[in-house]
């Protein structure tokens, strides 16, 4: 079965909203990942993020639900124009493939769906309507 979990993008302050969220919630972080934790090659896709911004944060809600977030450094702040995204994780490699390819028809590829460094199958694209989807299979 396919989740669906909400993906918060932040302009440098996703650290101070998850610990806002991790006291609201009475919860502890899953995961939390630093730029800093990027391997170098892949950097270039994050330019204006430093190392001690969020990669990547993961603040479980329920059994059922994930909040996850990341700082997007935008160089102009007044321009972030989606500051989500819905993140699925899939049961399947194959589910991810189909997902990714029939969300990503008429829309954008953003990152191909790979194998990432941290170990998930992963990929992000816009659908033709903009909306921003993060596919995962671990």
């Amino acid at each position: 079965m396919t989740k669906v979990n909400t993906y918060l993008y932040f302009n440098g302050t996703c650290e101070a909203a998850f610990n806002f969220y991790k006291a609201v919630f009475k919860k502890e972080f899953q995961y939390i990942g630093r730029y800093k934790d990027v391997p170098e090659a892949a950097r270039v896709n994050f330019p204006n993020c430093t190392n001690e911004q969020i990669m990547h944060v993961a603040l479980p809600i329920s059994k059922e639900t994930v909040l996850l977030g990341a700082d997007i450094i935008e160089i102009n702040k007044n321009e972030t124009k989606n500051n989500f995204s819905l993140f699925l994780s899939t049961d399947s490699r194959e589910e991810a493939d189909r997902l990714f390819s029939t969300l990503s028809e008429g829309g954008k590829i953003i990152l191909p769906l790979s194998d990432q460094f941290w170990g998930s199958y992963y990929g992000i694209c816009l659908d033709q309507f903009g909306i921003n989807w993060k596919i995962s299979y671990s």
